[in-house]
């Protein structure tokens, strides 16, 4: 079994757009019709910087065994679901990761939601969006290491996708990576804590995986008002935080 590996050095590129987008927002239409909003997004976006410590912690394992929906990896851990069957079965290794922003934005927005729900709101908007924005970092690193090698990499699947269910996906992930390193556990309804983390599965092969893009195996994709957002961006991009949606825009 390969060593987990923990990357802390992480320069993320986040703007005002993607902090609207992350309170569930079209960012054209709030800065035609309400510019105040655009403002307090400004300054989340200042503090929110200020805030944050990204963290990843990742471990890379051989595939063995794909059978009866079940993948069989190194050491005899098993990632189970039909989602990790059907997707991940080219995979020869598979890399388990956990990425976190840390908990402090958590704890600014808990004390401002009662005297200044609006700009908790932004705050956490721009939670959202920079957990998105480190796991598209991760997975891109990834992605660019296995391309060196003429390998090729899944999109990156999530638990609580349909086909690998939170209280499964969850459970399989930690149990492969020592999360307390980078301040992470996983609480009795296989929730991560701090919440604004996520966790992912991403496949790794000699040849390609099939068409696909993370909207396909959201559970949330008939209802999604981000589809042609993220059709317009590459297929690695983790966009479904597996603690949950965004907030609906406030103010």
């Amino acid at each position: 079994m390969t060593d987990q590996v923990i990357e802390r050095d992480w320069q993320l590129n986040i703007d005002v757009d993607m902090v609207l987008r992350g309170q569930g927002a079209d960012a054209a239409i709030v800065r035609q019709r309400k510019p105040r909003l655009v403002e307090i997004a400004e300054r989340a976006l200042v503090e929110g910087m200020a805030l944050i410590e990204p963290a990843v912690v990742y471990r890379t394992l051989p595939v063995e065994v794909v059978r009866h929906e079940c993948i069989t990896l190194g050491g005899g851990a098993q990632l189970t679901g039909p989602l990790m069957a059907q997707h991940l079965a080219p995979a020869r290794q598979i890399a388990l990761i956990v990425c976190t922003i840390g908990p402090m934005l958590e704890h600014r927005v808990s004390a401002l939601m009662w005297n200044d729900p609006s700009y908790a709101l932004a705050l956490d908007g721009f939670g959202s969006v920079a957990v998105e924005a480190l796991g598209v970092a991760i997975c891109s690193r990834l992605e660019d290491e296995a391309a060196r090698d003429q390998r090729c990499t899944s999109v990156p699947l999530s638990p609580g996708m349909i086909g690998w269910p939170v209280d499964v996906g969850q459970p399989q992930i930690f149990s492969l990576l020592d999360t307390d390193q980078i301040g992470v556990t996983l609480n009795d309804s296989a929730q991560m804590i701090p919440h604004k983390s996520t966790s992912m599965a991403l496949g790794i092969s000699a040849t390609p995986f099939s068409a696909g893009r993370p909207c396909d195996f959201c559970a949330l994709r008939e209802t999604c008002r981000y589809q042609d957002h993220y059709a317009a961006k590459e297929q690695h991009v983790p966009h479904t935080p597996s603690n949950g949606s965004r907030p609906a825009l406030g103010g």
